[in-house]
C-alpha cells in the first residue's frame, strides 16, 4: 500500500483545510467507480475469555455450545431466505456459500473437534471454538491453491458466528446508512455482503481480503465496486469523509480534490461506454482481423460461474475445476452426487464442450473428506497431489471417471489430467478409464459415446520438455501458465518477498510454452492455454503468434480478450512472436510485446 497527499488548496469544497486528499492502493476486486460518504464499520472484535471448567460443568458447557450452533444454523437459514430475493449470479453465489456454511455447522471436523477440546482441555466453549478455527484456518491458509486458501475465511466466519452467539454479541447490519454510502472496514465477510443492499451501499473497501474470496465474488455479482487488501485504510478514514472507490484499478481516494472528482467523472463515463461496447461483442465471432477463428472458452471454479460464462458467449468450458465437490464436507461425494453436479454444467453449456479436470488436491489437508487419502509432505506443491493422488487411490479416480462418463451422455465432454509428468501416467488413466467404460456398459448405464478424449495439463517443466512424447498418448494439451511459471521460476506468488519475481514473460517460461505448442501441432492434437495469460489481453497476440488457437479464461476476462483479438493480424502477430522468442531479456520481451499491442 502507498498513500499520496495533495495540497490543501485543492481540497473539496467544505472540507477542512488540513484534510488533504489521500490516495490508498489495494486490490480492485469488483470494477466500477463510486463516490460517497464513508461509513466506518467497526469489526466488532469479539473479546473471548479463556478459562478452565470443573469436570461437573463440562456437559452443560457442551450443551451451551450446541445451542449456539443451532442458533447459527437458524441464522444462516434466515440469510438463505434473504438470498432468494437476489437474482442471477449473486443468488447462486450466496446460496452456494450459505450451503457450505450449513455443511460446516453440521461437520464433525469442526463441531466434534470443539466438543473434544472442551472435554480434553476442560476449556470453555468460546475459547475452544477460537482454537479450532485457528488451526483449521491455518491449514487452509497454507495451501498452494489461492482459491482454496481463501476458504480459510469461510471457516473463520462460521466459527465467529458461533462465538457471537455464545457471547451474545450483536451482528450489525447496514439498514441505517445513507444511500450511496461507502463502507470502510478492516474486513467484510461474505455474510456482510449478504446484508448489503446495492440501493444503499455504493461501494466498500477493506484492509483485508483478496480476489479469490467469496466477498470479492459477491461484490462482483451484486455490481458493487470494491477494493480489498488496503493496509492501513481503516485507520486513515473518519466517518463522513468523502471517499472515491475505484474498483477497476484498486484505488481508494479520501477527500478527493475537485480536479480528481472531475477526472474520475470522465473515467466513469468511459467505463460505462466500454461496458456497453463489450456487451455488444457477445455474439460477434471470435476471429482475428484477417479471419483466423479463435476459440474462447471459460474456466469454471464453481457451478455458479456457468451463468456468466453463458452470458459472455463462451464457446465452451476449457477448464472445469472439480474440487468444489469435495470441499466443506466430511464424507466423499458419491458418484451420483458428482454426476448430478457435472450434468448440470454440461447441460447448461447447451452442446458446447466441457473440459473436466480430475481432482487436483492433495499434499495439504485440503478437505476433511480427503483426510484419509492426502499425504502430509513438507512441500505440498511437490508432494502427493493431483494425478499422483488419483493414481494412488484408484477408487477416487474410478468414481470421478464414472461420473464424467455419465455426464458425457448429456453433452460433449473432455477429461483433463492435472500435473502430468510422464507418459505412463496418461496410459494408466486410460487403462482405468477403459475398465470403467466396460463396467458401466455391462450395467447398461448410458455414457458418453464415443469415449471422451483424455488430455494432459502442461503445468510443470518436465511435461513441457517431454511434450513430444506426451503428444503420442494424450488426445489434447492444456497449458496451465500459472503453475508452469511458478515451477519454472521456483516462485510462490503468495510469498510477498518473492512475488515480484513471478514473470510469465521470462524467456524460460515462453520457451516451454513454445515447445509444448510445437509438439501439439506436430502431433496434430488440440492445445489450449487456460492460465491467467489466456485471460489477459496483453498476452493475446503473443499466444496467437506462438500458434495457440484455443484460450480459456475466467468469464469476466473473455470480452476484453475478444476485443483485443478482433484487432490482431495473425501474420504480424506471428512475426512479432518469433522476434520475441529470439530475445533473452524479460524487459526487452515486455517492450517488444507492449509496442506491438500499442501499434496493432
Amino acid at each position: 500500500m502507498k498513500t499520496e497527499t495533495s495540497a490543501p488548496e485543492d481540497a473539496r469544497p467544505g472540507s477542512e483545510e488540513d484534510q488533504g486528499e489521500r490516495v490508498f492502493e489495494g486490490l480492485g476486486v469488483s470494477p466500477g467507480i463510486i463516490v460517497g460518504p464513508a461509513h466506518l464499520r467497526d469489526g466488532g472484535e469479539i473479546q473471548v475469555l479463556e478459562y478452565r471448567l470443573p469436570q461437573a460443568k463440562l456437559d452443560a458447557e457442551i450443551e451451551r455450545f450446541q445451542e449456539a450452533v443451532e442458533k447459527a444454523r437458524r441464522q444462516v437459514d434466515n440469510l438463505k431466505s434473504k438470498a432468494e430475493s437476489y437474482h442471477g449470479a449473486a443468488a447462486e453465489e450466496l446460496g452456494y456459500l450459505l450451503d457450505a456454511h450449513l455443511q460446516m455447522l453440521r461437520s464433525n471436523s469442526l463441531l466434534g473437534a470443539v466438543e473434544q477440546r472442551i472435554r480434553r482441555e476442560m476449556l470453555n466453549a468460546e475459547a475452544s471454538v477460537m482454537a479450532e478455527i485457528g488451526e483449521i484456518s491455518k491449514n487452509f491458509a497454507e495451501m498452494d491453491d489461492s482459491y482454496l486458501r481463501a476458504r480459510a475465511q469461510e471457516v473463520r466466519e462460521v466459527g465467529l458466528r458461533i462465538v457471537r452467539n455464545l457471547t451474545k454479541t450483536e451482528y450489525g447490519g447496514f439498514d441505517h446508512l445513507t444511500p450511496g454510502s461507502i463502507v470502510i472496514a478492516e474486513e467484510i465477510t461474505p455474510a456482510d455482503t449478504a446484508l448489503m443492499d446495492p440501493k444503499l451501499i455504493g461501494g466498500f473497501a477493506t484492509d483485508l481480503g483478496g480476489a479469490e474470496g467469496h466477498t470479492a465474488i459477491m461484490a462482483r455479482s451484486l455490481g458493487i465496486p470494491a477494493v480489498l487488501g488496503v493496509t492501513g485504510l481503516f485507520a486513515g478514514i473518519t466517518t463522513g469523509d468523502t471517499v472515491l472507490v475505484d474498483g477497476s484499478n484498486g484505488r481508494v481516494i479520501v477527500n478527493p480534490t475537485a480536479k480528481r472528482l472531475s477526472d474520475y467523472k470522465l473515467r466513469r463515463r468511459a467505463l460505462e461506454r466500454e461496458s456497453r461496447s463489450l456487451a455488444l461483442l457477445r455474439d460477434v465471432d471470435a476471429a482475428t482481423r484477417d479471419g483466423e477463428a479463435i476459440s474462447l472458452q471459460a474456466n469454471l471454479e464453481l457451478p455458479r460461474d456457468l451463468v456468466q460464462a453463458v452470458a459472455v458467449g463462451a464457446q465452451g468450458v476449457g477448464l472445469l475445476r472439480t474440487e468444489f465437490m469435495f470441499m466443506n464436507r466430511d464424507d466423499l461425494p458419491s458418484e451420483e452426487e458428482q454426476y448430478e453436479s457435472l450434468r448440470t454444467i454440461v447441460e447448461g453449456m447447451d452442446g458446447h464442450t466441457v473440459t473436466i479436470r480430475t481432482l487436483d488436491v492433495g499434499g495439504e489437508k485440503l478437505a476433511p473428506s480427503l483426510g484419509n487419502y492426502a499425504g502430509n509432505g513438507l512441500n505440498p506443491a511437490l508432494g502427493l497431489r493431483a494425478i499422483r493422488l488419483s493414481l494412488k487411490e484408484i477408487s477416487l479416480l474410478e468414481t470421478q471417471l464414472s461420473a464424467i462418463l455419465r455426464a458425457g451422455a448429456h453433452g460433449p465432454v473432455r477429461i483433463l489430467l492435472p500435473m502430468i509428468s510422464s507418459v505412463n501416467e496418461v496410459k494408466e488413466v486410460k487403462k482405468v478409464l477403459g475398465s470403467v467404460v466396460r463396467k458401466l456398459s455391462d450395467q447398461n448405464i448410458k455414457i458418453a459415446d464415443p469415449v471422451p478424449p483424455v488430455g494432459a495439463m502442461i503445468e510443470i517443466p518436465g511435461a513441457a520438455l517431454a511434450a513430444d512424447a506426451l503428444a503420442q498418448v494424450a488426445d489434447f494439451f492444456a497449458i496451465g501458465t500459472n503453475d508452469l511459471t511458478m515451477y519454472t521460476l521456483a516462485i510462490d506468488r503468495s510469498e510477498e518477498q518473492v512475488a515480484h519475481l513471478y514473470n510469465p514473460l521470462h524467456p524460460a517460461v515462453l520457451r516451454l510454452i513454445q515447445f509444448s505448442v510445437g509438439a501439439a501441432l506436430r502431433a496434430r492434437i488440440p492445445i489450449s492455454v487456460c492460465g491467467e495469460m489466456a485471460g489477459d489481453p496483453r498476452y493475446t497476440a503473443l499466444l496467437l503468434g506462438l500458434g495457440v488457437r484455443d484460450l480459456s479464461m475466467s468469464a469476466t476476462g473473455l470480452p476484453r480478450v475478444k476485443k483485443r483479438l478482433l484487432k490482431i493480424d495473425m501474420r504480424a502477430a506471428s512475426h512479432r512472436a518469433m522476434a520475441i522468442m529470439d530475445q533473452h531479456d524479460s524487459g526487452r520481451i515486455a517492450a517488444l510485446l507492449d509496442d506491438f499491442n500499442e501499434s496493432h
